[in-house]
């Protein structure tokens, strides 16, 4: 009778050995090649992992168990990305404290991690919310703000630099990055107070202060990036999002953009993903055009464009709620008296699209025509590369040509064909023609291009440029779960926390609600203020600007702490330094990095920065942080939809509702464990919940209410996760490993579906049964046939080639291939099986446990190495030599591969076909290259 596959007693029993003997921690030795492997940042939610979450985990796992066989020191290290919006938002929804919610999360996560069995380092676990590790976050963040941008060497230098020279010549000589146009000596740099000579140096600080046009959202109480939204609504909660202006901490990112840039060239990432950074990035040549003012001709709008060709059809000018000119001070100068209350309430109240914009009751002068052109405000037209002024030109961007017809403007035409959409159409059309001025009529885009350019330069119109897409990272958010900001103002100062005295805790307060106003909930902490001279934190009654002053209520963005986390893998416990110089320059830079597509452009770009920021200081060694990156594919959940009508407060059920009434409304994820049969909702569960559905009443039909589903992204946002712990349960963790790979290759998209599980669980029952055919387990200990051989190495060869090269999906079915040829030829021979075993460990590591110890091994087969590989046995038996003359081929012979030479000399000589040929001359010389040639000459 077989012995049953009882996976939860194998994978419960190796779980406890490999924690009890610390199996994936052992000591490392720095003389052996190095491999560093790492998954994405997970985020410890309250929902914990879901079956999309694994591949990823799984992936790296057989890779670095791979990497383990063949010798490498390898580091395959975890940790958590904990602070962030999602767990602060559970915190308001249930009031539990952030910080314990946190850690019961991670908790739940670590133990669910544990039972899919990856050889993850847990010693080296880190989470960003730990004091410990934030603390180095924090000391960061001050280097960054005592750093500035030098444009000549190309790097970060200390700010002190700067203010030695602005002592010494001012700004003069100066080639910064900084966003500051004005030159200034030294005399007026010294004449300046305190506060003046900081606004100057927060115009070249890498970590500055400024009033930036922000993605406000009043329901969550913070900013959002433009990641986290859609259609200006938040992708968490579905919540509207308005433009605001509020002064807000950023990093100078953009100065980074050509390195950013350059550095692709170094690193081994996929096309896809280049073009995703590149496109992100953003380079452009073209011309910055001059647009003096109506009124104040001294001041000129320089707008930069890579289509000079259109600026006759240039009808109006944008100056979009970015712009550095709508500062308190500028916006007087761009703005009519007449017109100015009209203004500042739009740039205050506007929390809607429709409200296109306002007119400013100026102009600006056309530098060719010398004709007025209208000077607006708006955040309806955008454009990537002009942050402080935009040229329309409505003849070519339908954005362009609304906002005309909107303000009743007439439009100059710049193409020959008068229907403004044809003329959108056409506008890349090489045999497209200007006709706006005689000199351009008949000219093709490259010719008008050129022809412009010079004409524009010459004349001092303009000048050449290249811009940037990459704008500025805003690093500061209105929320309370986040890294603190070391920095306190002294009379409107900013001053940082000294080092010594990092980390800087967060406080502990009552609530963490949202705030009309903006203001950050750290704004109630109660002890939120600084003692400089006791350098310690007090209470905020306690505030009179003279010793105890207050500190920042901002807290960092989530992206703070996962810009840098995999360097601190390298090094964990230090308490001296976030890393050692000796490991870092051993470890350098993760090898293999495995995350999600939707990570190709946020977080790399900033972990791309960061690193940059510290290889200027020489706190690294490497120019790029990650050598080699793989993009997994989502898998993808049946989510659950339902309709909003914001306006009425209301619910409707899908049934009530035809295709285009859908795509007026708000939709709305909601969990598909409220799901009962034929997509009805379970109203009475989710009417139950503290918050999210209970404000607004629900439309049914029939006392039912009914939702849409969709086949999307996996993902907690999109509420249609599965709960990996029930797999663990019925199929057991070795399965679900098997099958996430099998699902297909890793970056492609996989649709969840729990049918096809049962065909990877059979498998492993019969692969078990096989080694269990007698009723206990069954090993032979002779001598492998040549056949046995050949099956052997022909799958090392195939699961090698295919790890190497990340197509994890296909060794599955070579081990499937090779366990019905070895039933077919009944082999049991332990020189085919253990190989066999260590293979199959980088898969179903529980399993191949079990079977390496009823193998007779005593150390786990974590240790065991990579299986040998001999060539030969996939060779034939005989080798079938073509027979040249004189270079010439006349036949083919087989003769057996281990044949000795002399035997093959006198059987090819007395073979009756080199009779022929010879024709009764004598040969010269016979030449004879085993397994490869013979040649006879005469």
């Amino acid at each position: 009778m077989n012995i049953k596959y009882n996976f939860k007693k194998i994978e419960n029993k190796w779980q406890k050995y490999w924690k009890y003997k610390n199996i994936f921690n052992k000591k490392l030795f720095y003389n052996k090649k190095k491999f560093f492997i790492l998954n994405m940042f997970p985020y410890p939610s309250g929902e914990g992992l879901h079956v999309g979450h694994p591949i990823g985990y799984i992936a790296s796992d057989i890779y670095a168990r791979y990497k383990k066989s063949k010798g490498y020191n390898v580091i395959n290290p975890i940790g958590f990305d904990s602070f962030g919006l999602p767990t602060e938002q559970y915190s308001i929804q249930t009031g539990i404290h952030p910080k314990i919610i946190t850690k019961i999360n991670i908790k739940r996560y670590k133990l669910q991690l544990l039972r899919l069995g990856i050889s993850f380092n847990w010693e080296r676990e880190i989470n960003t919310s730990d004091k410990s590790y934030y603390k180095w976050t924090q000391w960061m963040f001050i280097k960054m703000f005592n750093s500035w941008y030098d444009n000549i060497l190309k790097k970060a230098r200390s700010i002190k630099i700067l203010i030695n020279e602005f002592n010494i010549n001012g700004n003069i000589n100066i080639n910064a990055c900084s966003t500051y146009r004005k030159t200034f000596n030294a005399n007026t740099w010294k004449k300046w107070t305190s506060f003046e000579k900081e606004k100057i140096l927060q115009n070249y600080r890498i970590a500055f202060l400024s009033k930036r046009s922000v993605n406000w959202c009043p329901e969550l109480g913070t900013v959002l990036a433009n990641d986290e939204i859609q259609n200006n609504i938040s992708k968490r909660g579905g919540y509207p999002v308005y433009k605001k202006k509020m002064l807000q901490w950023s990093l100078r990112i953009s100065a980074y953009s050509e390195r950013l840039l350059n550095g692709l060239k170094k690193v081994n990432f996929t096309e896809n993903l280049k073009n995703s950074q590149i496109s992100w990035i953003g380079k452009k040549y073209g011309l910055k055009i001059f647009f003096p003012l109506e009124k104040n001709k001294n001041l000129k709008l320089e707008i930069f464009t890579t289509k000079p060709y259109t600026i006759f059809g240039v009808t109006f000018i944008i100056l979009p709620l970015e712009s550095s000119f709508l500062k308190r001070k500028n916006i007087k100068n761009f703005v009519d008296k007449r017109k100015f209350n009209e203004v500042e309430k739009y740039i205050l109240n506007i929390k809607s699209k429709n409200i296109l914009g306002v007119f400013t009751g100026n102009y600006v002068i056309h530098p060719f025509t010398r004709k007025k052109i209208p000077l607006f405000i708006s955040s309806y037209i955008k454009d990537d590369y002009n942050l402080n002024s935009i040229m329309c030109v409505p003849a070519h961007e339908i954005n362009s040509y609304k906002f005309a017809i909107k303000f009743k403007i007439k439009i100059l035409e710049v193409l020959y064909n008068k229907n403004i959409k044809n003329n959108i159409k056409l506008f890349n059309n090489e045999n497209s023609f200007c006709i706006n001025s005689s000199f351009l009529n008949g000219l093709n885009l490259k010719k008008s291009y050129n022809f412009i350019v010079n004409l524009i330069t010459k004349n001092n119109f303009g000048k050449k440029s290249i811009s940037f897409k990459l704008k500025d990272a805003v690093f500061a958010r209105q929320r309370y779960w986040g890294e603190p900001i070391p920095i306190f103002f002294e009379k409107k100062i900013p001053k940082i926390i000294k080092i010594n005295k990092l980390p800087l805790l967060l406080p502990y307060i009552d609530t963490y609600l949202p705030n009309n106003n903006g203001n950050s909930p750290l704004t109630q902490a109660k002890f939120w203020a600084w003692d400089k001279k006791n350098k310690k934190i007090v209470s905020t009654s306690l505030i009179n600007s003279k010793k105890i002053f207050p500190l920042e209520t901002n807290t960092m963005p989530s992206w703070a702490g996962s810009s840098w986390y995999y360097l601190r893998y390298m090094d964990p416990n230090n308490k001296y330094f976030f890393v050692k110089k000796k490991k870092e320059t051993y470890w350098k830079y993760v090898d293999l990095y495995i995350g999600g597509i939707e990570h190709a452009t946020g977080h790399l770009i900033y972990a791309r920065f960061w690193h940059k920021f510290l290889k200027d200081y020489n706190f690294v060694s490497s120019e790029e942080p990650f050598k080699k990156i793989l993009n997994q594919g989502m898998i993808l959940g049946n989510s659950a939809i339902i309709y909003c009508n914001n306006k009425k407060k209301e619910y409707i059920t899908s049934s009530n509702l035809d295709f285009k009434e859908k795509k007026k409304l708000q939709k709305i994820n909601i969990d598909i464990k409220y799901i009962k049969n034929n997509n009805e909702v379970d109203l009475e569960k989710i009417q139950n919940l503290r918050f999210g559905y209970n404000n607004y009443k629900f439309i049914l039909k029939n006392g039912k209410f009914t939702c849409d589903r969709k086949i999307e992204k996996m993902s907690k946002s999109k509420y249609n996760v599965v709960n990996p712990d029930f797999i663990y349960d019925k199929y057991g963790a070795d399965t679900l490993r098997i099958y996430e790979m099998f699902l297909g290759p890793l970056e492609k998209y996989k649709i969840w579906d729990i049918k096809s599980i049962n065909g990877i669980y059979n498998f492993l029952k019969k692969f078990w049964t096989f080694f269990h055919i007698k009723g206990k387990f069954y090993i032979d200990e002779k001598t492998p046939s040549r056949e046995e051989l050949k099956i052997l190495n022909k799958m090392i060869n195939k699961i090698k080639n295919n790890i190497l090269y990340y197509n994890f999906n296909i060794p599955i079915s070579e081990f499937m291939i090779t366990l019905n040829k070895l039933i077919e030829i009944k082999c049991y021979k332990r020189q085919i099986l253990e190989p066999i075993t260590i293979l199959f460990s980088f898969y179903a590591p529980h399993f191949s446990e079990e079977i390496w110890y009823k193998l007779g091994k005593k150390k786990s087969i974590y240790f065991a190495k990579f299986p040998y590989f001999d060539i030969n046995s996939l060779l034939e038996d005989e080798f079938n030599y073509p027979v040249t003359f004189n270079g010439k081929l006349r036949f083919n012979k087989k003769f057996k591969r281990n044949e000795k030479i002399n035997i093959i000399e006198y059987k090819i000589i007395n073979n009756k076909k080199t009779i022929f040929y010879l024709k009764e001359k004598k040969p010269k010389k016979i030449i004879i290259i085993l397994n490869k040639i013979i040649n006879i000459v005469f």
